[in-house]
């Protein structure tokens, strides 16, 4: 099974739940009012890693607040997770700094890959952003970057999405294997 955390900002709309509920293909709430999410959502779909030909994975996507009030609930978020997707709304200058606490607290404290790890700029509908490169710090930008834009071009994120469960699945089967290897050697 493979369990892919998704983490933001707290009370900043940046789309997490929006982009959870369009990847697992859930459509509660939709064209709601805006309500942030309450600790953790878990959705549970099949998806199709990119490289797996006609196989499909369990994924269990943890969408999870990112109000400061439920931190002391990450610990147990974070927990065995095999990924980590961090969705920010590039129209906020604020995130792009914020994503540094991000990656810090989810992915670099957990000593994931690189592979293992999306950011997801997500565009709200109207924005002005272009989708060209944005002023990550050094470590971020080394980072897989996909822009989302659920009204122009929805299948680019599920594409994006599927590329990267496609890195987590190869990056889980190689741990497997280097652990077996060191059990028989």
């Amino acid at each position: 099974m493979l369990n892919t955390s998704q983490t933001s900002f707290k009370y900043t709309k940046s789309g997490k739940t929006v982009l959870a509920n369009f990847l697992s293909d859930t459509t509660e709430n939709v064209g709601g009012e805006y309500r942030p999410t309450e600790g953790v959502r878990i959705l549970e779909f099949e998806s199709a890693p990119e490289g797996s030909g006609d196989k499909t994975c369990e994924v269990e996507l943890w969408d999870c607040s990112g109000d400061f009030k439920f931190e002391s609930c990450w610990p147990a978020l974070m927990k065995d997770s095999s990924g980590v997707v961090i969705i920010f709304n590039p129209d906020v200058p604020s995130h792009l700094k914020e994503i540094e606490t991000w990656h810090s607290m989810f992915i670099s404290s957990q000593g994931l890959q690189d592979a293992q790890c999306l950011l997801i700029a997500h565009h709200k509908p109207g924005s002005g952003v272009e989708d060209g490169r944005l002023p990550l710090a050094s470590h971020l930008s080394r980072l897989p970057l996909t822009h989302s834009n659920l009204e122009d071009e929805p299948e680019d994120v599920r594409q994006a999405f599927c590329r990267y469960l496609g890195n987590v699945v190869n990056t889980m089967s190689e741990s497997r294997e280097r652990e077996e290897m060191s059990i028989i050697t």
